[in-house]
């Protein structure tokens, strides 16, 4: 099966409505805060893996990645289709180079 960000998207918010007793649910109740700290730690066990593990581990780290900057969002209301299209015009004024956009 290959899960699509938009899919995980509806897994969190389903898991959040329907799962009382799920890791979601209990990492949203926890509120923003909480997660964006997740969010955070999961971040730097990337940066960990990538640079001094395997594959397999960077795979693992950049799905919690993926996963708690879904959550992130989720709680702050802010749809995946917003980070879609601020990615779509960085792509056509860019290449996707943040850099490239403080620059002018």
């Amino acid at each position: 099966m290959r899960m699509t960000l938009e899919a995980l998207a509806r897994h969190v918010a389903r898991r959040a409505r329907q799962n009382p007793a799920g890791y979601t649910r209990e990492l949203m109740k926890k509120g923003l805060p909480h997660s964006a700290k997740k969010l955070g730690e999961e971040a730097v066990e990337t940066v960990v893996a990538a640079l001094r593990e395997n594959d397999e581990r960077l795979v693992a780290e950049a799905a919690d990645l993926l996963y708690h900057l879904v959550v992130v969002l989720k709680l702050r209301e802010v749809p995946l289709s917003r980070v879609h299209r601020e990615l779509y015009k960085r792509s056509r004024r860019s290449v996707l180079d943040p850099k490239a956009l403080k620059r002018g």
